[in-house]
Parts: structure tokens; C-alpha cells; sequence
């Protein structure tokens, strides 16, 4: 089967669950942005240069396929769960516990990773401002919302790790 389909030459796309809708529509839009984070997240796992950080971006994207089925999907259970919340907190503050407080603005860039996760950090406020669109117009499950929120923070802490001198 060939990767050309042709059934979006119209402007639409199949969601998840078949239902087909507008390429600009905001979950399309919302999951798009989910999946321009998965790319760069690839990008800073790629020239990560220690071994825990490139694990944690390994797991961060596998979570990143399911919030994006999530998107992708309407008036199904999410693939987030409260559970999935409760890791990404654990996870944060494990890194969290581990560095040294902030006492000013940090300039990401001292390492490529480093760089590539601070892109990371605002695509994923994208995707967030994204799905509160989304929430105007459609039901959005609160655990992928409160995810997405957490994204920014535990991608701001693997910078840090990645940069830590």
C-alpha cells in the first residue's frame, strides 16, 4: 500500500476513528502541533549527549503516539490517563530533585540536545494553547490536557539535565 492515498487531495483528513474532517480544523491542528514536538524530541534525542536523557526522550515520545491517538480520535476513552499524569509529575520531580535551583533566566544552547529540547519546550506550549482552542469547540479528555501542560516543565528539565555542566 502506498503512503499517496489521494483522499486528502480535498482539504480533509480521516481522524483516528474514520470520521473525516478539515486539515485546519483545531484537532488536526492540536495534533499536528503534538507531532512537530515527536520531530524535534527526535531531533534532541538524536545528538543527546548522555545516555538518561536520551532514555527519558525515548519514553516522552512514546506517550507523545498516544496523546496524539487521543486527538486523532473523538468520544473514545484516552490513551492518557490520570495515570500517565501521575508518571510525568514522578519524572519531573525526580529530575527536578536532582538539579540545582533556578536563580535566574536560563539561555538554552550550550549543547545542540540542548537546543533542539528548548525548541521542544515551546512547541509543546504550542500544542497547548492548541488544544485550549480545541476545548471551546470540542470535549478534550482532562488528563490529556493537564499532560500537555506538564510537557513544557519535564522538556525544560531535560534541557537543564542535558546542559548541566
Amino acid at each position: 500500500m502506498s503512503v499517496t492515498t489521494k483522499t486528502g487531495d480535498g482539504g480533509q483528513t480521516s481522524l483516528y476513528t474514520g470520521e473525516r474532517v478539515n486539515k485546519d480544523s483545531q484537532r488536526v491542528e492540536t495534533y499536528g502541533t503534538i507531532d512537530e514536538l515527536g520531530s524535534a524530541l527526535a531531533m534532541a534525542r538524536a545528538f543527546a549527549g548522555q545516555d538518561e536523557v536520551r532514555d527519558r526522550i525515548f519514553r516522552l515520545q512514546q506517550q507523545l503516539s498516544l496523546l496524539m491517538a487521543d486527538f486523532a480520535s473523538c468520544d473514545q476513552e484516552p490513551r492518557i490517563t490520570a495515570d500517565s499524569v501521575r508518571d510525568i509529575e514522578a519524572e519531573i520531580a525526580a529530575v527536578e530533585g536532582r538539579l540545582p535551583a533556578l536563580t535566574r533566566f536560563l539561555i538554552a544552547g550550550d549543547t545542540k540536545s540542548g537546543a533542539m529540547l528548548d525548541m521542544a519546550r515551546s512547541t509543546a506550549r504550542r500544542a497547548e494553547r492548541r488544544a485550549c482552542r480545541l476545548t471551546k469547540e470540542e470535549p478534550v479528555a482532562d488528563s490529556d490536557r493537564v499532560f500537555l501542560n506538564r510537557l513544557s516543565d519535564y522538556i525544560f528539565l531535560l534541557m537543564r539535565l542535558e546542559e548541566q555542566k
